[in-house]
């Protein structure tokens, strides 16, 4: 079902810059003043390119888009990049910690052909117009993928996955993330592998899991072109035909994913809330020493945390299973979609609602007055990212946050 192709990837040249200081988180994980941290660690840092600042006199002459644009451009002049003489597949690894434990996420790095969503590839998220639109903005002016969109795969045969994991020679270029793990990227040496690469993506669906924004804006990206190119007699594939992702496969043990918490406002105590969820939830009082991530893994899937503002007790909301027959089935027994559509939306009529990756940020954004309440998941299983894929039904946004978030920078891919 995808049709994937190596590529003449482009990386920074290590002679010229330190590669911790030219990497970048993804662009919708960077706040203001990490962007300033970003723009201050080197002048050739990605954020230049990927997510540039904003200035008052920006025009459509110079803007953020046409600064990356002639960034992109000088680098590659000046061999601050530098591009492969050749097509590689590349593999990316990233050595982390979660949870006190070390886990090694493993992937694939190739241009995977362009399709509609669902027809091969699919989507498993929600998305939001606006970064959207500054995404197409800066594909049109740099043609170029700045990123690898983070999509997995099913595959019980692990051809890709067992070339992977015996590569034992240096990396191309190494880096550390600001939770102090290490992304490593190597081209995939042997040439002789390729064609059991492609021939095992060939029937294979791809999930995205990290991207959706990217991969839509690549979709209308490559229409646009196409228009272009209308007329022409060319039936060839063209650069705009392919993405750039890193392609992670299912059955191995380096996937993770963690979950974003909701905070909201309007809520005045418990009592309001047990009043109007009862015919659903079960609810149950958790000592306040008690760790509120372990304690909602033991109560287990359909399991909602619950912290509300001068109040003496966590609270586990434990659904009874009622049948939410108007739902895909896909969706039905989903956590974040029984807190977003069932808890929030129908029985508290809550709609508006805040963000926060991080636990303790979130109590402390309910105690300083901010939120009234603050609402806890279980991270959401892969399991559920492919099925709900495949059943074309999408999870509410913010459902998943796959950690590690893949580095900017490490490689880049250009139409040119």
């Amino acid at each position: 079902m995808a049709l994937i192709r190596p590529f003449r990837g482009i990386f920074f040249n290590l002679d010229k810059v330190n590669s911790d200081d030219v990497v970048a988180p993804p662009y919708d994980i960077i706040s203001p003043e990490l962007k300033e941290e970003l723009y201050k660690k080197s002048p050739y840092n990605i954020v230049r390119v990927d997510f540039g600042k904003d200035f008052p006199n920006d025009s459509e002459k110079d803007n953020k888009y046409i600064r990356a644009k002639k960034d992109l451009e000088e680098w590659l002049r000046f061999n601050i990049l530098i591009k492969d003489k050749t097509p590689f597949f590349y593999a990316y690894e990233a050595d982390y910690w979660i949870y006190g434990l070390n886990k090694k996420l493993r992937g694939l790095v190739a241009l995977v052909r362009i399709d509609e969503l669902g027809n091969g590839i699919f989507p498993h998220e929600a998305t939001y117009s606006k970064p959207k639109a500054d995404r197409l903005n800066l594909m049109r002016s740099c043609e170029a993928n700045i990123s690898p969109i983070y999509s997995l795969y099913n595959s019980p045969q692990r051809i890709t996955s067992r070339v992977i994991e015996k590569i034992n020679y240096k990396p191309i270029l190494s880096a550390k993330d600001m939770d102090g793990a290490i992304h490593k990227l190597y081209r995939i040496e042997d040439l002789s592998v390729y064609t059991d690469i492609e021939n095992e993506f060939s029937n294979k669906a791809i999930y995205i899991a990290d991207g959706h924004h990217r991969y839509e804006v690549a979709l209308e990206y490559r229409n646009e072109q196409n228009l272009h190119l209308k007329g022409k007699n060319s039936n060839d594939l063209q650069p705009h035909d392919f993405i750039m992702m890193f392609l992670a496969n299912i059955q191995d043990e380096g996937i993770s994913i963690l979950p974003t918490h909701r905070l909201v406002r309007g809520i005045s105590s418990i009592s309001q809330i047990i009043k109007r969820i009862s015919p659903y939830f079960d609810v149950y009082n958790v000592n306040l020493n008690e760790d509120i991530r372990k304690v909602l893994s033991t109560y287990g899937r359909n399991s909602i945390g619950l912290y509300v503002v001068h109040e003496n007790y966590w609270y586990v909301l434990k659904y009874r299973g009622i049948e939410l027959d108007d739902l895909a089935p896909a969706l039905r027994s989903l956590d974040v979609v029984l807190l977003h559509e069932l808890l929030l939306k129908r029985l508290l009529g809550i709609e508006d609602f805040g963000y926060e990756m991080n636990l303790q940020q979130a109590i402390k954004m309910v105690n300083s007055g901010m939120y009234d309440a603050a609402f806890f998941l279980n991270p959401t299983e892969v399991k559920d990212v492919e099925n709900s894929a495949l059943s074309n039904v999408r999870m509410p946004p913010k459902s998943t946050y796959f950690y590690p978030k893949l580095l900017t920078g490490l490689i880049i891919n250009s139409f040119k």
